[in-house]
Parts: structure tokens; C-alpha cells; sequence
């Protein structure tokens, strides 16, 4: 008997699997018939995260807007949105999803349903799917200048500069630019895009492949006894620094930027390499302006958290770590996250520390081909009380599995070059008075209906309600 309920068992377990499997497959043939979809489910992800650059005449090298466009590139698309946050992952946005703040403007990143749905679409043959599916166009090839911001009000021009085919890094001014403004403008907002004679389907070894100018340092003033460097603060601007790859610039409406009366635009220094071909570049600067008589009521406040003096980076060595911090004077809200390193430079994480509190507040990958500056939601800029500490930590690799190097033997030190390295966040903050750094707070605690359990990243004193704020009933 014994004998008899053991096979009887496992003849019942042989026929529960050919269920299974006959189910599996039937699953299967039902998946295969309804499957991913270049029109219903491709397109509409390409039109949100990657057409913006990949359509022509833009800064990507192939254009992704029709289903024939997009077909060769099936497989080095589930490729690259793989890589997720790391060097060379597309769409360019580097930002670990798994720890701290999550909700940032203009995030084109994927999600894991979309990664996986991408791999489906390459891995079933790239179908094309139904036509009636398709969206109406979201960019149309000619239709549009390419500006990120909009139709700007003012665009201006730098000097070309020639950079040849091989040779050390640059670094050096390129010039002024006169604004030819006749009275202040407050500005919007801000994009720059090089323009260079590089071949759209060319390629190259070298970092940031499609450019020659890696980023740039510059201001606006007013020119004084003709000399570019004399200049009053009042109408003094230090605009975010221009890097490959960069997003644009929109500022807070309260926060506009003066572009002054008589101003030049002062491009003080440019960091240029060789790009294995002579090339001829320059630069154009869109300008978004506020309506005339507009004044901004906050105060802009230069966050820089870096440390370019203790850095050493060994050869062919992985997790390599640097540090930085910084004591915050005033209350601070923090706009946006800008990692900025070269070569070595794989991930870099922003911490705010209060008190007993310790907060990792954004960790990003970081590709030197590809800077981003990530721009926090209006709910999740980081409101900081004076005091705080922000902490700054960046991660090098200096192996063979970081192209980015030029020579994985050598060691490294501070330096302007893409073969010496800097470390800093680049990020952006404005100053909050006493007053207005409780008032956001208590705004903010309004807005997401927080009770005094919530704990709120980047905001330590979120839950705390100051002697001139009303109590909730």
C-alpha cells in the first residue's frame, strides 16, 4: 500500500506539472499575441524620456522618433536603460532610486516596468504593432529650435575656438559677450548648448565624445574702464557653471537673476579638450526673461561643498572615497544636487547632518561624458537650519571597468584636467530668514498634512512648530 500512494502521488504531481506547463504555455502564446508593441508601448516612453535629444539636428547620435529609426537600436536600448544609475545608462539620469530623496523636476528616468518593457520589446524581434496605437508626435523633425526652456527672449553667442585633434586640456577665458541690454532684466531661466562641426553619426573615445568643451565658469557685469575683470557687485551675476550634458536653468519665480544695463556676459573659464579631430565649436546662451519691473525676494547663496586639497587617487583601484563638508551659516533651502568630478568619479552622495540626525539626503551615479544637475521637488528641497553640516562623499574607480580613464596605472591629484580630478557639488541654494525658513516649513507641513510622527527627509524641524506658529486644533 505504501508502495501504491507513492506512485499514485507522483503520478498526480506528473500531471499537476503538465497542468502547469500546458497553462505556462497557453500564458505564453497569449503574451506572444499581445506582446510589447513599438507603437503602444515603446513610443510613448521614448516621446517622455529620450526624444528631447534623440531626433535630429540635437546632441544625440541617432534619432529615435519613428518605429524605422528606432528598430537597429532595439538591442543597445535594453542595453543601456539596464545600467539604470551607472556610467552610460540612458536616459542619462543617475539618481539611486533606493535611498533618499525621490521626487526632483523634468526626471526623465525609467521605471522598472518600463527597463523590463524595453527588454521585452528587444528580446520578441522589435515589433512594430498596430498604427492606430502610435500618439500623436511629440516632436517633429524640423518643427522646433531645441531649446529645453522654451522660446528664449535673448540668445547670445560666444567666440569659436578651435581645438585640435590631440593635445593636452584647456583652460582659459574665451572672451566677452555684450548683452546689448539697455535697461536690468531678471532672468528665468537659462540653457547653453555647444554648437560644434563634429559629424552627427561620428563617434569617439574620448570624454564627453560629442564635445569639445567639458564646462565653463562665467558671470555677467558691467564693463568698467573697459577692462572685463572690473566690475561692481551690484550688478553682478555668477551664473550655475555650463557642463557637457547639463540640463537647464529654471529658477525659482521668486528668485530671478539680474542680466544688468550694459552687461557682458564674461566667459571666464572654459575647460576644453581634444576630441580626436580638430573641431570648431561655440557656444549660444538662451535667456528667458521676467516681465519688466519684476524683483526677486529671495536671496541666492553660493553652496559650494568641495574639497580639492586632500584628494589622492591611487592607481587600478575600485571604491575609493573622498570628503567634504560643510557648516551652513543661514537657514538654507537647497535647490539642486550637482555632482561635478572627472574621469575617476563613479557616484557621489549629499548627507545633511543635525544634531543626533543624520540623513543621506540624495546618492547619484556620476559619468563624465554626462553631467546632470537634478533639480529637488518643490516638496523635497531640503530646508536645512543654520548649522547644519552637509557632508559630501564621492566614490572613484580607477580599474579597467572605468573607460573613462585614460590610464588606469596612474595615480591621481587635484587638478583642472580630465586626467587630474576635482570634487564638488555644484548645487544651488537660496538663504531664508528666520522668518521665511518657518514659514516654508510650516507651508510644507500643510501641504503633505504631516503630524509630529513623520519624519521628512531634508527637513529635521519639519514637525517642529516655533512659538509664532499656530498650533493644529
Amino acid at each position: 500500500m505504501p508502495t501504491t500512494r507513492r506512485h499514485t502521488f507522483r503520478l498526480a504531481s506528473w500531471l499537476a506539472l503538465v497542468g502547469v506547463t500546458l497553462m505556462i504555455g497557453a500564458g505564453s502564446s497569449v503574451a506572444q499575441s499581445e506582446g510589447v508593441t513599438f507603437t503602444r508601448d515603446i513610443a510613448p516612453i521614448l516621446q517622455r524620456s529620450c526624444q528631447h535629444c534623440h531626433r535630429p539636428d540635437s546632441v544625440a547620435p541617432m534619432s529615435l522618433l519613428t518605429y524605422e529609426e528606432a528598430r537597429p537600436w532595439a538591442r543597445a536600448m535594453k542595453s543601456r536603460t539596464a545600467l539604470r544609475n551607472e556610467r552610460g545608462a540612458m536616459p542619462p539620469w543617475f539618481i539611486e532610486k533606493n535611498i533618499g530623496i525621490q521626487s526632483y523636476k523634468d526626471d526623465p528616468s525609467l521605471s522598472e516596468a518600463e527597463i523590463a518593457t524595453i527588454a521585452g520589446w528587444a528580446d520578441s524581434g522589435a515589433p512594430r504593432g498596430d498604427m492606430a496605437d502610435l500618439p500623436p508626435p511629440k516632436y517633429v523633425a524640423g518643427g522646433e529650435d531645441g531649446w529645453r526652456i522654451g522660446t528664449p527672449d535673448l540668445v547670445l553667442r560666444s567666440r569659436e575656438v578651435t581645438v585640435n585633434a590631440s593635445g593636452a586640456d584647456r583652460w582659459e577665458p574665451i572672451g566677452v559677450v555684450p548683452t546689448g541690454l539697455t535697461e536690468d532684466r531678471y532672468v528665468e531661466a537659462v540653457e547653453i548648448r555647444e554648437v560644434n562641426d563634429i559629424p552627427k553619426e561620428g563617434g569617439s573615445n574620448t570624454v564627453g565624445g560629442r564635445f569639445v568643451l567639458h564646462h565653463l565658469n562665467y558671470s555677467s557685469h558691467v564693463v568698467e574702464s573697459e577692462q572685463p575683470d572690473a566690475f561692481t557687485g551690484e550688478t553682478t551675476t555668477v551664473w550655475p557653471v555650463h557642463e557637457v550634458g547639463r540640463n537647464a536653468d529654471i529658477f525659482p519665480p521668486d528668485a530671478g537673476r539680474i542680466l544688468a544695463a550694459g552687461s557682458v556676459l564674461n566667459l571666464e573659464t572654459a575647460h576644453l579638450h581634444s576630441n580626436g579631430r580638430e573641431t570648431k565649436a561655440y557656444l549660444e546662451f538662451a535667456f528667458k526673461l521676467h516681465p519688466v519691473g519684476y524683483k526677486p525676494s529671495v536671496t541666492w547663496v553660493r553652496r559650494l561643498t568641495a574639497n580639492g586639497v586632500d584628494i589622492s587617487i591611487k592607481p587600478t583601484t575600485a571604491d575609493q572615497q573622498l570628503h567634504a563638508y560643510t557648516v551652513l551659516e543661514q537657514h538654507t533651502k537647497i535647490l539642486t544636487f550637482e555632482p561635478h568630478m572627472h574621469a575617476p568619479g563613479v557616484r557621489m552622495c549629499l548627507e545633511a547632518i543635525w544634531g543626533h540626525s543624520v540623513q543621506t539626503l540624495t546618492c547619484a551615479g556620476y559619468d563624465h561624458n554626462w553631467v546632470r544637475s537634478y533639480v529637488y521637488a518643490d516638496d523635497a528641497a531640503p530646508l536645512l537650519p543654520e548649522g547644519a553640516i552637509l557632508h559630501l562623499t564621492g566614490f572613484m574607480d580607477t580599474t579597467p571597468g572605468n573607460r573613462n580613464v585614460a590610464d588606469p596605472r596612474n595615480w591621481g591629484g587635484g587638478g583642472r584636467r580630465s586626467v587630474a580630478n576635482m570634487f564638488i557639488d555644484l548645487g544651488e541654494a537660496i538663504a531664508l530668514t528666520d522668518e521665511e525658513f518657518e514659514r516654508e516649513m510650516g507651508e510644507r507641513r500643510e501641504r503633505l498634512g504631516l503630524t509630529k510622527n513623520d519624519v521628512v527627509i531634508g527637513c529635521p524641524l519639519c514637525q517642529v512648530r516655533f512659538p509664532s506658529q499656530k498650533a493644529a486644533p
